[in-house]
């Protein structure tokens, strides 16, 4: 299982990368492996200001339908449209073209709160 150092993660198997007053998240590698072929993702926050593990959206396998959860709280800024036509990227790169939202942050603190790579190996 690929867990990146530079990233930290949710009990939820979400990742958050953050760049200044942003982030950029999307679901871990090993979420991707437990789903399988992901067929659909939505997010209809955009412009929204949810709270730490709210519901952002929703992703769609072939078997089942999970909700995504936000790390931190903030301002949903921004979808990745790559996925409307090739949701199957959160497959094959799920930190890189796989992201799913940009994020403004709400309150930095919260960060203190998630996973390290070491946690969120232990977790899986």
């Amino acid at each position: 299982m690929n867990v990146p150092a530079n990233l930290k993660y949710t009990k939820e198997h979400e990742w958050i990368r953050v760049e200044g007053d942003e982030a950029v998240i999307g679901i871990t590698d090993y979420a991707q492996s437990q789903l399988g072929d992901i067929v659909f993702v939505e997010c209809e926050t955009v412009g929204d200001e949810l709270e730490a593990e709210e519901t952002f959206g929703t992703i769609e396998a072939v078997k089942t339908v999970s909700e995504l959860y936000l790390p931190v709280g903030g301002e949903v800024l921004e979808f990745n449209e790559e996925l409307e036509g090739s949701p199957e990227l959160i497959n094959k790169d799920p930190y890189g073209a796989g992201w799913i939202i940009r994020l403004k942050i709400g309150d930095k603190e919260e960060l203190n709160e998630l996973l390290s790579a070491e946690k969120y190996k232990a977790l899986i």
